[in-house]
């Protein structure tokens, strides 16, 4: 039976100019049972620098190409998520442990990215600018040439896709580097919808690496612009090479987000708030809730409720079906969360629920008496661990807020929207929310960070042209002027 993802056309391989026989392998790992369901290419920084130049060659003809068929591609490419979005649900799932509803909103946002991405190519490109008499002043919007986009692995389609597509869109050539342990949903399955919605080859590469084809990325003179979606340690070292270089760079971060919970809030509703803020997606997100910030008044409520919620919610296999939360990414990570959990509770931390794992099934995490200078109070967790902090008044919450060198997102609770809203213009973040929680992604919106979340960057909607274009001034006089020289 032929597939979309049909494994025969990219297994082992990597995308260049078509699929080619790449550098060396990896296997690809369904992370719920373990079991390999797929081999993929890897590729070396050569390899990269290949692609690069194939890239530069190519970027003049499709930024050239009519503006109604560079928008037809984008057309396509969301038919063909919509007509396979079964199949690339059961890839998202097994590949990166998400379960059944996180796989559909990978796919809608990607659809809607693509539609997004559709609309660019008839927008407005450029500003008329005053001048003198007789001469034609104007700016207009460029394509920087040759973009590197290096993605993750929690929300691996949406986090590749949402730069890839209007990168493409606003007439650059993209080189893809995927992470390895989601190289088919983060990688294969964005090469596969381009290549068969008419995308010229060459147009963009698909190509998953360790750090060496990562640096090359950074260093390679034919890419003029690194779209960075990651750690904030690895973040700076891919802002450190590619300043080195004089490239442009976009930094999107970690978080270390707070949602803080007033006096006056409705309880159960804002322990909803908190549980999915902390526990989506094992807590694998960028935007999590990191710390609970709650009123001393209502904390023990809001805490009997986040106790009930997480020793009710099932973790395993999302194939199944029937789980709330699916596995931890790998080993090494799981071993991160499970130490800062145990570090904070040896420093007066009160270990309320979870706090175990089954392999890669960590359960669902309560810690109370959370207080700065705490492992699970100060990083960034990366797991299902929803810390509660109290505070006793809205300037003790604003200062335990904005305790932390990130500033990706925040949110606050209350029954007053404008209580809410006027302590939440005090908050050093990105993103705000009032009354929600702090996990919010949407394709037309601006999206990014500040701190060590991010060097002020966005991408989605209007700063789509920001990051992935650039100003050229033009003016143009009928008759050039007799100058003194």
């Amino acid at each position: 039976m032929n597939t979309f993802l049909d494994q025969k056309r990219w297994q082992d391989k990597v995308l260049l100019n078509g699929w080619q026989a790449a550098d060396s392998t990896a296997a690809v790992i369904d992370k719920a049972t373990g079991e390999q369901i797929g081999s993929i290419g890897i590729a070396s920084a050569a390899t990269v620098a290949k692609a690069a130049a194939v890239a530069r060659a190519a970027q003049p003809g499709w930024f050239t190409m009519p503006y109604e068929e560079r928008a037809a591609i984008f057309r396509k490419a969301a038919r063909l998520v919509e007509e396979n979005f079964d199949e690339l649900a059961t890839w998202i799932m097994r590949e990166s442990g998400a379960i059944r509803p996180k796989a559909d909103v990978e796919l809608k946002a990607a659809i809607g990215i693509l539609h997004e991405s559709a609309g660019m190519p008839t927008e407005p490109q450029g500003l008329m600018l005053p001048s003198n008499s007789g001469r034609m002043s104007f700016a207009r919007r460029v394509p920087h040439g040759v973009v590197g986009v290096i993605a993750p692995f929690n929300f691996p389609l949406i986090l590749a896709i949402r730069a890839v597509s209007p990168a493409l869109a606003t007439g650059n050539c993209v080189l893809l580097k995927p992470d390895t342990r989601t190289a088919v949903v983060g990688g294969v399955l964005i090469a596969r919808i381009f290549e068969e919605a008419g995308l010229p080859p060459g147009v963009l590469s698909m190509l998953p690496g360790g750090a060496d084809a990562g640096s090359m990325l950074c260093t390679d003179p034919n890419v003029a612009m690194v779209a960075f979606t990651g750690s904030t340690n690895v973040g700076r070292t891919v802002g450190e090479l590619c300043g080195r270089h004089l490239k442009k760079v976009s930094l999107e971060l970690g978080g270390k987000n707070s949602m803080v919970v007033l006096d006056d809030a409705d309880i159960d509703l804002a322990a909803g708030c908190a549980a999915f803020g902390a526990w989506l997606h094992q807590g694998q997100i960028c935007m999590a809730t990191g710390r609970i910030l709650v009123h001393e008044s209502i904390a023990d409520s809001l805490i009997q409720n986040l106790v009930e919620k997480a020793n009710h919610l099932p973790v395993g296999d999302p194939m199944s079906g029937t789980v709330a939360l699916g596995p931890i990414i790998s080993d090494g990570q799981l071993k991160q969360i499970d130490s800062i959990v145990k570090d904070s509770v040896a420093a007066g931390a009160q270990l309320l629920a979870g706090g175990i794992h089954d392999k890669l099934f960590y359960r669902p995490t309560v810690l109370g008496n959370v207080k700065p200078g705490m492992r699970a109070f100060d990083e960034e967790i990366f797991g299902p661990v929803a810390a509660v902090v109290t505070f006793r008044n809205d300037d003790e919450a604003v200062e335990l807020a904005n305790a932390t060198e990130y500033g990706l997102s925040a949110a606050v609770i209350s029954r007053s929207v404008g209580r809410a809203l006027a302590l939440g213009n005090r908050l050093n973040t990105g993103l705000l929310h009032i009354n929600d929680q702090t996990v919010a992604d949407e394709p037309h919106v601006p999206f990014g960070g500040r701190g060590a979340s991010g060097n002020g960057g966005r991408v989605g909607g209007p700063a789509n042209w920001e990051e992935f274009t650039q100003w050229q001034w033009v003016t143009i006089k009928d008759v050039p002027p007799n100058y003194p020289f």
